[in-house]
């Protein structure tokens, strides 16, 4: 069996780094600058994205989150999508996982404020982990 892994994308307010991070579960980070060596992924993953624009649609989601997907691989590995965001968007909190999940068609298996709370981690963590087996299982058939 493959071990949990992530990749996120963080802005410059670390908020999403800083979440992944007290996660203890393997993680990579989307490049931040047009400039940075993009990253290469064939494996599967949880993709971490956290809501631009006050969660408007398309715009919900960071553009270097779009490169990466642009990449058929990089869409076909993608198991699950955990949303960041910001509670004063109300029904838009967390909008850019609900767009890449439905974009993907896996699921949305978790969402979190900002930079999460010790429950949030806790609760994040171990649904990686308990469902990982089965994530696979569900996304597996499109890796042929």
């Amino acid at each position: 069996m493959l071990d949990p892994r992530i990749v996120f994308f963080s802005s410059v307010t670390e908020n999403t780094r800083i979440f992944v991070e007290q996660l203890a579960i393997a993680a990579e980070r989307l490049p931040l600058r047009p400039g940075d060596d993009e990253l290469q992924v064939a494996y599967p993953y949880v993709l971490f994205v956290p809501t631009y624009g006050a969660g408007r649609g398309e715009a919900s989601v960071p553009p270097q989150v779009k490169k990466f997907l642009k990449n058929p691989e990089h869409r076909k590995f993608c198991i699950g999508v955990i949303g960041a965001g910001n509670l004063n968007f109300g029904e838009k909190y967390a909008a850019a996982g609900d767009v890449v999940a439905a974009k993907l068609g896996v699921p949305v298996l978790a969402r979190f404020e900002l930079r999460g709370t010790k429950s949030d981690v806790e609760k994040i963590s171990n649904g990686i982990r308990e469902n990982w087996e089965k994530l696979l299982t569900l996304r597996s058939s499109s890796w042929s």
